[in-house]
């Protein structure tokens, strides 16, 4: 009975506390509703400023919804006219979910749909990324496979074969810039289409091309075939490796495949101290199905013409001097890696996202490229036979002072002025040996 006593008292003192307590707020309960009233009947005008603005807007997007649209845009928006007799005033918590719709609704009608972005702006993007390289680009190409470009004349430089493939090989010396090389190319028993994946094909190329150590893609349009890529080569370690920024296109016509590949600028990719950007930078092709040695004439073998030019940051003279000793070399294991290439494109599978990109061609007129170029009225470029390729013999003092000139050149790598300095000095003791020498 104690214990029933105490828990009797307990809970009437609860009771008193409780029954103070609500006393206790009566008075403030009454004073803040009738605050409410007060302020809601004098109502200035800023209180109701942002309601009449969010009015405003909904009405603007229930007027958008009576234009004309498309069948894709009537499509993505909803119905927004319930929401155009909304009461002035919300509450609590349908207000906030009425609010909130009503929102949200504006904005959808004030932002665009994704299918109209894609009609008003994947064109203009595209168009953009075509510009890198552009129409006068192929005409450039179209006038130096004709040989009316204007330039210098050619100086004929090599002319060797083997049982599947020929070359002949060009150079010559602008006025200002780096030397141009020209050279002709038949492979025997390949497609044109597929020597045009395999020029492009980066993925493969990193197999058979030793002096690529990285080529990425940083860029691509999907409507016209347009890349922007970027190769990594590696140097000797005296000098820095060379990094070029590349934007490349293929023109069609038949099949005839205009091909090119040019430097150019991309500000997104910052240069590095470790790697020198080569800016200098041209090498084009025009690939076209020819005649084979070995078929009576039918059309089984490829021609590539190539156009090439870039100042890697080594005296000219010095990178002519490696041009000339080093091409056949080269050019023979181009031809090993496309005869790789063209064995594992026979087996079939997945090609390479390069390759594809090959296939994205821009359609074009031979006769209206041939026009715009106006290789019909430009003079013939000449042809000369070369004069200053003697053969390089056994001269270890020269060959000592070359490969001390371009070590020389690529350590330093302090500039124009430095470089030429050592090719001249290069050639002065180089000419001097050959004079030394007994007849």
């Amino acid at each position: 009975m104690g214990l029933i006593g105490a828990l009797h008292e307990i809970l009437e003192m609860v009771k008193i506390e409780y029954t103070d307590f609500v006393m206790l707020l009566g008075p403030l309960w009454t004073a803040f509703l009738i605050g409410i009233v007060i302020g809601w009947a004098w109502k200035p005008k800023w209180a109701t400023f942002g309601q009449e603005k969010l009015n405003s807007s909904v009405s603007k997007a229930l007027d958008l919804s009576s234009m004309p649209t498309s069948p894709a845009r009537s499509v993505m928006s909803p119905p927004l006219k319930g929401f155009s007799s909304a009461p002035c005033l919300f509450q609590g918590y349908e207000a906030w979910i009425i609010n909130n719709a009503v929102h949200n609704a504006v904005q959808k009608r004030l932002s665009p749909s994704p299918i109209e972005f894609d009609d008003q702006s994947t064109s203009q993007i595209n168009e953009k990324k075509s510009d890198v390289v552009a129409q006068e680009d192929v005409e450039h190409l179209c006038r130096l496979v004709d040989m009316k470009d204007g330039g210098p004349s050619w100086i004929h430089t090599m002319d060797r074969s083997t049982p599947t493939m020929t070359y002949q090989a060009w150079r010559r010396d602008p006025k200002i810039g780096p030397p141009q090389y020209r050279s002709r190319t038949v492979y025997e028993d390949v497609a044109p289409e597929l020597v045009r994946d395999f020029f492009w094909d980066d993925e493969f190329r990193l197999k058979w091309d030793d002096m690529l150590s990285e080529a990425t893609t940083l860029d691509e349009c999907p409507t016209t075939g347009t890349m922007v890529v970027q190769w990594i080569k590696k140097f000797p370690f005296f000098c820095k490796d060379r990094e070029y920024i590349i934007g490349r296109r293929i023109w069609e016509s038949g099949r005839l495949y205009y091909c090119v590949t040019k430097g150019v600028p991309y500000p997104s990719i910052p240069r590095h101290d470790k790697l020198r950007r080569v800016d200098n930078y041209y090498s084009s092709w025009c690939i076209q199905a020819a005649e084979s040695r070995h078929d009576n004439g039918q059309l089984s073998a490829c021609e590539v013409q190539l156009f090439h030019q870039e100042d890697m940051g080594i005296p000219w003279e010095i990178a002519k001097l490696a041009v000339r000793k080093g091409m056949w070399d080269t050019v023979k294991n181009i031809e090993s890696g496309l005869r790789a290439y063209q064995k594992q494109r026979a087996l079939g599978g997945i090609i390479s996202r390069p390759a594809f990109m090959a296939q994205i061609n821009t359609k074009i007129s031979l006769e209206y490229l041939k026009s715009s170029a106006g290789t019909e009225v430009s003079s013939q470029t000449a042809v000369v036979t070369a004069s200053d390729d003697k053969p390089f013999g056994g001269n270890i003092r020269n060959l000592i002072i070359v490969g001390g000139s371009i070590l020389l050149a690529c350590t330093l790598d302090r500039g124009y002025l430095v470089k030429t300095i050592i090719s001249g000095v290069a050639n002065k003791f180089g000419n001097a040996g050959k004079k030394s020498k007994p007849k």
